[in-house]
């Protein structure tokens, strides 16, 4: 089964539920699976540079995910190879009064890829219906509204010639305790460790019925939800990296005809 199959968000959406620790595409060895990430890794960079080189579609990633899941890593692991003529990686923080001034969506869409880019979101416009729906910033009719206009955004950006592509990083609560210790632990990792990390961790299960919610609302054809078990680094890597290879693929790319007036060109 093509792992765009394997992760994609079903009708139903039960992340509590779901395996965080499943690795169906691991090989049972780490070596050997982190030696394919790498494979993937480079397939993916040469097909970049292809895409760039058409200068048509746009590529968007979204990576969304409880703190620690594992977004910074992704993109060091996955796109890492990539020249950085072709890719551009934006985070989103919490909104500058600037930002709060405008619509949720002017400081996002303003971010989205051009024709030949691939754009990745560490965080994303889900934000605006995932924790300002937990702290209650927002009611249920507000946040409502919003998976609608999301779905709009998409849509548009899609339609304008933007493939897109979104992860949700699935963690078990057990692995964040683990991932958030070790950054105690450690005092060269300190800087990673942000106290409001334990607030947040505070509202796990109503993040996780956020996330459900948002994802039901929001999954299409056009606009898939990935679900991605993420308790295993590696095998999170190899799982994203496989759907973005395989969307890729998928494309037909191809660099844009010569110019056949060119050979007739003398270099003095």
């Amino acid at each position: 089964m093509k792992a765009r199959e394997l992760f994609r968000a079903g009708k139903r959406i039960k992340l509590i539920d779901a395996d965080a620790a499943d690795k169906p595409l691991s090989s049972g060895d780490k070596a050997e699976d982190k030696q394919r990430i790498d494979q993937l890794a480079q397939q993916i960079a040469a097909l970049q540079d292809v895409f760039y080189a058409e200068h048509q579609r746009k590529l968007l990633v979204i990576l969304q995910g409880m703190d620690t899941s594992g977004k910074d890593g992704t993109i060091r692991g996955v796109f890492g190879r990539i020249d950085p003529l072709g890719i551009r990686s934006v985070s989103f923080k919490a909104p500058t009064s600037i930002e709060r001034e405008h619509d949720y969506l002017w400081r996002v869409h303003k971010e989205t890829p051009a024709q030949g880019e691939t754009v990745i979101f560490n965080r994303s416009h889900y934000e605006d219906v995932l924790i300002t729906r937990v702290h209650g910033w927002i009611d249920d009719n507000e946040c409502k509204r919003r998976h609608g206009q999301i779905r709009d955004f998409e849509r548009m950006m899609v339609e304008t010639g933007t493939v897109l592509l979104k992860f949700f990083l699935h963690i078990s609560k057990d692995e964040q305790k683990k991932r958030l210790e070790q950054r105690l632990a450690d005092p060269e990792k300190h800087w990673k460790f942000d106290p409001q990390d334990l607030e947040e961790r505070k509202y796990w299960d109503d993040y996780q019925e956020a996330y459900k919610q948002a994802i039901a609302e929001t999954n299409a054809d056009h606009a898939p939800w990935y679900l991605i078990p993420a308790d295993s680094k590696t095998h999170r890597n190899l799982a994203i990296a496989s759907v973005v290879l395989e969307t890729m693929e998928s494309m037909k790319l191809a660099y844009p005809p010569a110019h056949p007036e060119y050979a007739k060109i003398k270099i003095p």
